[in-house]
């Protein structure tokens, strides 16, 4: 697994050896491409935000380059970063992509490269979700998606997702992310009526929205049943509108779910465990409306604020909690 040290090594020094070397003539590449794609991956531009359904697509399948078609992402690896363009955490192969330091538009960045033909495909930030903690942003227009094989030989995995509230979105990230089977969480809103809510209102108690977590994670190494006895266990389901000191709607207890089945599977489970409990679950469970990813500055915030008091008093003995109860469910 590649981390931001290796990304700058890489960088400051050099690049690992492709499979291979693509080249062609300017006159090649615009002729075999759109003036779109020629204009970012051969001209280094950027394409707008949330301009294409790429960042919603979380089906399985991979990501190749759209100059040379070389492999440079996995769905497994892909997740919602809520900035506007697709997001992973690793590539395909440590050898897939190249870094370059790139300092324009007074900024201090690394730029990534497809390794075999040099098409510009975005920039790599140390900011992204655990373990890896690195986000590659990239231009859609880079890349050709390839479908999930089909075959017995296909190692694909199709990833599912769910979404829990229990309380501070920075207590139950720091929790899940730990999990063997969690591939991403993404701290956000759900359950309001106000559109692309933002912080502040949502402080105010009056959108509507919880404070949640959408989590992606591979049904073959954990299942949803899991991660929802897990979700009542590690918070308290039988306070309304709060948790702890957090007071308000925002902090409620709840799962939206995906789809029916996982609407009755959170029932079955908070009946099974309401009786482990003196008091009354008042966990919401309703379907998924919609899912507003929180502001960059709250996303993988534990993991970058531990020494924060907030996070040492409030977040770390839940963490270790977890260590204990769940051992055996943790990633090593």
């Amino acid at each position: 697994m590649l981390k931001w040290n290796d990304i700058l090594k890489f960088a400051q020094q050099a690049n690992p050896t492709p499979d291979k070397t693509v080249e062609k003539t300017e006159k090649e590449w615009r002729k075999q491409l759109t003036l779109e794609q020629y204009e970012v991956t051969r001209l280094h531009g950027t394409e707008q935000a949330f301009s294409s359904e790429m960042c919603q697509l979380f089906e399985a399948g991979r990501y190749a380059c759209v100059c040379c078609e070389s492999l440079l992402f996995d769905s497994s690896e892909k997740f919602n970063s809520g900035t506007g363009w697709p997001s992973f955490t690793q590539p395909a192969k440590d050898n897939a992509i190249s870094y370059h330091l790139d300092n324009t538009h007074f900024m201090e960045r690394v730029e990534v490269r497809c390794n075999c033909c040099e098409a510009h495909l975005g920039h790599v930030f140390p900011d992204g979700p655990a373990p890896s903690s690195l986000r590659y942003c990239i231009n859609a227009l880079a890349l050709n998606k390839i479908s999930a094989v089909a075959d017995s030989n296909s190692n694909a995995t199709t990833m599912e997702l769910a979404t829990f509230g229990g309380g501070c979105f920075w207590c139950t990230e720091a929790l899940f992310q730990r999990l063997k089977g969690v591939a991403t969480v993404v701290s956000g809103y759900s359950g309001g009526e106000t559109k692309n809510p933002n912080y502040r209102q949502i402080c105010t108690g009056k959108t509507g929205h919880a404070e949640v977590i959408q989590i992606s994670f591979d049904p073959k190494q954990i299942a949803y049943a899991e991660l929802v006895e897990i979700h009542f266990k590690t918070h308290d389901p039988t306070t309304l509108n709060q948790q702890g000191a957090d007071k308000g709607t925002q902090y409620r207890s709840a799962i939206f779910t995906h789809n029916a089945k996982q609407q009755q599977i959170a029932q079955q489970i908070l009946d099974k465990l309401q009786a482990e409990f003196e008091q009354r679950i008042v966990t919401e469970i309703k379907a998924l409306d919609s899912f507003y990813p929180a502001e960059d500055y709250h996303q993988n915030y534990f993991n970058t604020h531990k020494n924060q008091p907030y996070c040492a008093f409030n977040i770390a003995p839940k963490v270790d909690k977890l260590q204990r109860k769940f051992a055996e469910k943790l990633k090593i």
